[in-house]
């Protein structure tokens, strides 16, 4: 398993997609992961320190597992099957470990309200990960270093992506 961190919630202006960027912690690759318009704002609010009045979806998740005993130890990316990415929530309850089926958005969401690491399978790394090209000059990590993948995001084909 590899370490990742969320890096970026990035969206196009000219259409709803999202995509949550996730960078290795000790590489320098990355994987970016579609996701719904609910799932980016989730993750993008929290990480942005945002305080709601009442719980979202992911919060309510998270007190239900608190609440039954669990807790969330950290979240897997562990499959890409015809471009569907797959991950499991590792709860610890009652002394055993328990692997649950979840969509990345939502794991990535719940993860990153609870600090719990998140990891993908280092062949999902392999087959998914991107790396900036060595010819694209990198500042500081600052908001300009995000261009080459706003670039990435506008230029996709989404053809069979529409509805």
């Amino acid at each position: 398993m590899i370490e990742l961190n969320v890096y970026a919630v990035l969206y196009s202006l000219l259409s709803r997609h999202r995509i949550v960027l996730l960078k290795e912690v000790l590489g320098e690759r990355y994987l970016p992961v579609w996701i719904g318009q609910n799932e980016s704002e989730a993750i993008a609010m929290r990480l942005q320190g945002a305080v709601v009045p009442r719980p979202l979806t992911h919060d309510l998740l998270a007190n239900v597992i608190a609440e039954l005993g669990g807790d969330v130890q950290y979240v897997l990316i562990n499959d890409l099957q015809n471009s569907i990415f797959y991950a499991r929530l590792a709860i610890q309850h009652d002394g055993a470990l328990q692997m649950i089926d979840s969509r990345p958005s939502d794991a990535i969401a719940l993860a990153v309200r609870v600090d719990a690491p998140i990891y993908v399978a280092e062949e999902v790394l392999d087959k998914a990960g991107i790396t900036p090209s060595p010819d694209i000059r990198h500042g500081g990590g600052g908001e300009d270093d995000l261009d080459v993948f706003r670039d990435f995001v506008d230029n996709l084909d989404l053809g069979d992506l529409e509805n």
